[in-house]
C-alpha cells in the first residue's frame, strides 16, 4: 500500500520523526526555520497532510490557494490561533490539535515564573553573577510569599486546572473566571467567579491559561489592571496576544503591578524589548510544553490523528 506523503515543517523529536518515517513518506524541514506562505501553499500540492507548529500561520489568504490534494492538518500545537479555522472547514480540511499532554509541562512554567517573579529572580541572579552582592540586611530583596496567597486563574481548561492542583500544594487560594463554572470534581474547591472583573479584585496572583480570540485580545489592559489588588503579580503561559504589553509596563511602572512573569509576547520569536529593562519582570521564550517527555507526546498525538484520519476514523482531536 502507498504510504501518504507528509510534510513536517519543524524539527519535531527524535521519536516522533522515527514514527513517521515508519508509516509515512516524510518530508522534514531539518533547516527548522518557520514555513512561509509560500512553502505551505507550495507543499499542499506535494503532501496529503502537514503537521505545523505554531509558527506556520494558515490564515484566509493562504487557505484559499491551497491545493484539493492536501487532506488534514495535524497541529502540533495545543492552540490554534496561527490557523483560520473557519476557512480550513469549507475547504474541507481536517483541522487537529495536541490537548491534554502538554497541560503539565505548561502548569510547571507557569509555577517557575511565578515564584521567580514574586522572589527577584531576575535581579538576584545578576547581582551575583556580576559580583554586585556585597550587602545583606532584612530588608534586602523582600518579595512576595505564594504561599498561602491567592490565586486567580484565566482558563480553566486542562492547563488552568494543572496550575491549579500545583498552586495547591503551596495552600494557595483558588479562584478562576472561566466560560462556565467547572463540575465539583473538577473545580476541587476552587471559587468560581461569573465575570474576569470580579476575578481580579481578589487575585494576588494571576496566571492566564485562555486561548487568543478576537474577544481575548488584550484581555489585560490599562482599567483591568488597575482591578488588580495593589502588588499583585501576573503570569502568563497561554499567548501573548492576551496582555496588552504598553499597559503591562505602566501598570509595572506606578507599582500597581509588582511584577511579573512571561513566556509568550505579542511579537514572537524576539519579544518586547522595553520589558528588558524591568528586573522585575521574568521572560522565557515560549519554552511551557519544552520538555523532551511532552515534546514526545506532543508528536504521538499529531501520529494519532493522522492515523485515525487516514483509516477513514474521525481523529481524537479534531475541531
Amino acid at each position: 500500500m502507498t504510504k501518504k506523503r507528509l510534510w513536517i515543517t519543524r524539527r519535531l523529536s527524535d521519536a516522533t520523526l522515527e514514527r513517521a518515517a515508519r508509516d509515512y513518506e516524510v518530508v522534514i524541514n531539518h533547516d527548522d526555520t518557520p514555513g512561509t506562505a509560500e512553502d505551505i501553499i507550495a507543499a499542499s500540492a506535494e503532501f496529503d497532510a502537514i503537521i505545523p507548529c505554531h509558527s506556520e500561520h494558515f490564515s484566509a489568504d493562504v487557505v484559499a490557494q491551497l491545493d484539493p490534494r492536501l487532506k488534514i492538518v495535524a497541529n502540533h500545537s495545543v492552540g490554534v490561533d496561527h490557523c483560520d479555522l473557519p476557512a480550513l472547514a469549507a475547504r474541507g480540511i481536517t483541522i487537529t490539535n495536541t490537548p491534554d499532554v502538554l497541560s503539565d509541562a505548561t502548569a510547571e512554567l507557569a509555577m517557575l515564573l511565578m515564584l521567580g517573579a514574586a522572589r527577584h529572580a531576575v535581579a538576584g541572579d545578576r547581582l551575583v553573577r556580576t559580583g554586585g552582592w556585597d550587602s545583606w540586611s532584612p530588608a534586602f530583596m523582600v518579595g512576595k510569599q505564594v504561599t498561602g496567597a491567592r490565586v486567580g486563574i484565566i482558563g480553566m481548561g486542562r492547563v488552568g486546572r494543572a496550575f491549579a492542583a500545583k498552586a495547591r500544594g503551596f495552600d494557595m487560594d483558588v479562584h478562576y473566571y472561566n466560560r462556565s463554572e467547572l463540575s465539583a470534581d473538577l473545580a476541587q474547591g476552587a471559587t468560581y467567579h461569573e465575570t474576569v472583573e470580579s476575578l481580579l479584585g481578589v487575585a494576588d496572583f494571576l496566571s492566564l491559561h485562555c486561548p487568543a480570540t478576537p474577544e481575548t485580545t488584550n484581555l489585560m489592559n490599562t482599567e483591568r489592571f488597575a482591578m488588580l489588588p495593589a502588588g499583585a503579580v501576573v503570569v502568563n503561559t497561554a499567548r501573548g496576544a492576551l496582555i496588552d504589553e504598553d499597559s503591562l509596563m505602566a501598570a509595572l511602572d506606578r507599582g500597581h503591578v509588582a511584577a511579573a512573569g512571561l513566556d509568550c509576547f505579542k511579537v514572537e520569536p524576539g519579544g518586547n524589548p522595553a520589558l528588558s529593562s524591568y528586573d522585575n519582570v521574568f521572560m522565557l521564550p515560549h519554552i511551557g510544553s519544552a520538555t523532551r517527555t511532552t515534546r514526545d507526546a506532543m508528536g504521538f498525538r499529531a501520529l494519532d490523528n493522522l492515523d485515525a484520519f487516514f483509516a477513514g476514523q474521525t481523529p481524537q482531536d479534531q475541531l
